[in-house]
């Protein structure tokens, strides 16, 4: 059996880092690492080949080579994810479908031959045996999580490190909270399952012997959803780096919790974290309460953002406007906000009802859901699939006034040097070959190629940072890198759409 496994495009979204690559000289900002994983769950005897849309074409001999073409896609990868369907279907070749696309958009791809809904430890076995009998399904579906010591190492050899900006790996599957508007309960379960310490290692050294030198993202939705286990291996990264010479830092995905817990902090510096995504989501606390967000209000969120910056993680922060419980000033308070915090990496997206999510069963419960939506939650065509309760004019209008404020370049530097002051790092940098690189290009693109208000408030940056912190040099490099692509992708006009203007909404 040969298999062709491809991962579609990514739209243009916060996460693609499209014009921040450009300045890295890397293709792609992650890999595809459920498929790489589904690929070692494949019998040893079978052909596999990898297609990464995002780093090469997807060709007509690529197709015609395979039995199969394994997609496995994101709702964000929806609309490229239909034209590879399209092409194998005009060249004969089945296509076999999964991931989170396909547990709410299965019905959109009749042209697929087998749709594989749930964990590939659960389910790929069954389809194997499945194909290689000529009796395969048009439908597999679970809802099992299995434990993951049988999950493999990821087939890295089937790609090219050196085309992502970072290598993934998963430590876990699972989240303890029941946010109303997520679904990685759906998907994943309330239940955080872990991989072991050794499996962990094992990852991490596959890595390191294919020369990969520099950032990791642990690609999990909660890292600490069991806190318990993740100091156990936390504490085996630790040794590991120290025996390797620190060759990895990390970054990863948390809960606001982790503010309450310092032996945690201490331990994730200690392992080479230096960064660390929350989901933060409104300051509005009555929104809070309504979407479920229990763990962001035990202490005010302000504080909890200030602790875990200055014990020497940096934090990313997703937020959300469109809640029923939005005060008439929330695009001012999420401002106020993101400013006086020093959260500069903040991701702010218009509320999505989800498929399957327990917000996406309310508003349909009360009549409100009007489309499914697109995936890419700051895009005005395909966010707000609701009838909110603000006006959607007025949130359209003070979405796009928050973007254009918050990435403006006095407000963006001004926001670096209010993280600046409270950010203490203490994990020891991890300086890769293409830092290097990176750090003079950074210099052409943000100094000298870009507006001329930029220009000024990156110099007066660099010199400030050079001056009083140094030791946060890189992570100063990181975020103006990132705000580049913020910019960038606000203004390409994709905030713009004319649909809002003219009120077709």
């Amino acid at each position: 059996m040969k298999v062709l496994l491809v991962y579609p495009e990514v739209a243009e979204t916060f996460w693609s880092f499209r014009h921040a690559l450009r300045i890295v000289r890397r293709k792609a900002a992650f890999p595809p690492l459920g498929l790489l994983t589904v690929a070692a769950l494949l019998p040893n005897h079978w052909g596999k080949r990898v297609v990464d849309m995002n780093t090469r074409p997807l060709k007509d001999e690529d197709i015609l080579w395979a039995d199969y073409v394994f997609v496995s896609a994101m709702i964000a990868q929806r609309r490229s994810t239909k034209e590879v369907v399209r092409r194998c279907s005009s060249l004969g070749v089945p296509v076999v479908g999964g991931g989170p696309l396909f547990y709410g958009y299965a019905d959109e791809f009749p042209d697929v031959a087998h749709v594989v809904i749930g964990e590939g430890e659960e389910m790929v076995p069954e389809l194997v045996a499945d194909l290689e009998a000529g009796r395969a399904r048009p439908l597999y579906r679970t809802d099992a999580h299995p434990e993951l010591d049988r999950t493999p190492l990821p087939l890295w050899d089937l790609i090219r490190l050196k085309d992502y900006a970072s290598m993934s790996v998963q430590y876990s599957r699972g989240c303890p909270f029941n946010c109303e508007f997520c679904d990685i309960i759906v998907l994943n379960g309330r239940k955080p399952r872990t991989k072991s310490p050794e499996q962990m290692i094992a990852e991490l050294e596959a890595l390191h012997t294919r020369k990969w030198r520099g950032s990791v993202f642990i690609v999990d939705d909660n890292f600490i959803g069991n806190k318990h286990r993740v100091k156990s291996v936390l504490e085996h990264i630790i040794r590991w780096q120290e025996r390797r010479g620190r060759k990895f830092s990390f970054y990863t995905e948390a809960s606001v919790d982790l503010a309450e817990d310092k032996e945690l902090m201490e331990l994730m510096v200690r392992a080479g974290f230096n960064k660390v995504f929350l989901g933060l989501e409104t300051p509005a606390t009555e929104s809070l309460k309504e979407c479920g967000k229990g763990q962001n209000l035990r202490r005010p969120l302000a504080e909890s953002v200030r602790i875990i910056q200055e014990n020497g993680l940096a934090v990313m922060g997703g937020f959300i406007i469109g809640f029923d419980n939005d005060p008439p000033d929330i695009f001012q308070k999420q401002v106020r906000f993101v400013q006086s915090t020093g959260v500069v990496t903040a991701m702010i997206g218009l509320l999505t009802a989800v498929p399957e999510t327990r917000l996406y069963k309310r508003l349909e419960r009360e009549g409100r859901l009007l489309f499914k939506p697109n995936g890419d939650n700051t895009s005005l065509e395909g966010t707000l699939n609701f009838i909110p309760k603000m006006d959607r004019q007025k949130i359209m209008e003070g979405y796009r006034w928050v973007m254009d404020t918050i990435y403006s370049p006095h407000m963006y530097y001004e926001r670096i040097k209010a993280f600046l002051e409270t950010y203490r790092p203490r994990a020891k940098a991890v300086v890769a070959g293409n830092d290097i690189v990176t750090f003079v290009r950074s210099l052409w693109y943000l100094g000298i190629r870009d507006t001329k208000d930029s220009r000024s408030c990156f110099w007066k940056l660099l010199k400030e940072t050079l001056l009083h912190y140094r030791s946060s040099l890189a992570d100063v490099v990181t975020v103006l890198v990132y705000g580049y692509h913020f910019r960038k992708l606000f203004h390409s006009g994709m905030f713009r759409n004319s649909e809002v203007s003219e009120g077709r909404f």
